[in-house]
């Protein structure tokens, strides 16, 4: 007899996919689970009038010139472009590159190349570079904390989201709360430091005033039952003297 497989609803499967992409959220709530299913279409209609805005661009462009449209489509399908080119425009193009009117001009799209491939070419040197210290960076990072390759592996994809988010020029509700309790963070270490020093002061102080009062070979300055002075004043007396007296 086969086994009765339950049978999940059409919410209760929304709402798993809902927690696998937001694992700190539980969604226990109506007002939680319909307000994010409001911002990520929010999100995709965003992207989507994006992706339609790009292929307008590229649409006008090849009903303009339908040979721009087939000389991408042999560079796609790894044709040499050059011959793309003459297969597309013709042997004119030549003649277009030796015209002595178009030297100069052809001369600063050249630079404009070489710049643009030598930028390319020290970003690339850079990014491997930075990829380097970072995967070691990781690496310690994993080993002090104890964590498991899915749990960095999630760090990262989560650290690249806000990168790629912030690319697009765009931040979510989620990425501005995580910023903002991060600076809030440190604010309230520092706070906490601070309340801990005090708190300290405060502790030595109270042992030193009970060490005091039950005698430890040094009399109270100024104290009702010292040999000091008895006119002395309380600008003569240290706090410890004050604190012995009120007692």
């Amino acid at each position: 007899m086969a086994d009765n497989k339950l049978v999940k609803s059409r919410r209760d499967q929304h709402i798993d996919r809902l927690r696998k992409k937001y694992p700190d959220k539980k969604f226990e709530d109506d007002e939680e689970i319909y307000g994010q299913i409001s911002d990520d279409y929010d999100q995709y209609e965003q992207e989507l009038e994006g992706y339609k805005g790009r292929e307008k661009t590229l649409s006008d462009m090849f009903a303009a010139d339908p040979r721009s449209a087939q000389l991408l489509t042999d560079m796609h399908n790894g044709k040499d472009p050059v011959l793309g080119l003459v297969r597309n425009f013709g042997v004119e193009i030549k003649d277009v590159l030796d015209d002595p009117e178009m030297q100069d001009r052809i001369a600063e799209a050249n630079k404009e190349f070489v710049e643009r491939a030598a930028k390319s070419k020290k970003l690339d040197e850079e990014y491997e570079a930075n990829m380097d210290v970072t995967l070691e960076t990781l690496r310690k990072f994993q080993a002090e904390r104890g964590m498991s390759d899915e749990d960095i592996d999630k760090i990262v994809d989560f650290l690249l989201t806000i990168v790629r988010d912030g690319v697009m020029g765009k931040f979510s509700p989620e990425t501005l709360d995580l910023a903002c309790k991060a600076l809030n963070y440190d604010a309230d270490v520092e706070a906490a430091g601070e309340e801990g020093e005090i708190a300290g002061r405060n502790t030595r102080i109270v042992e030193n005033l009970r060490k005091s009062k039950k005698g430890d070979g040094i009399a109270p300055l100024g104290g009702k039952n010292g040999q000091g002075h008895s006119n002395s004043s309380p600008k003569n007396q240290s706090i410890f003297d004050l604190a012995a007296e009120a007692q």
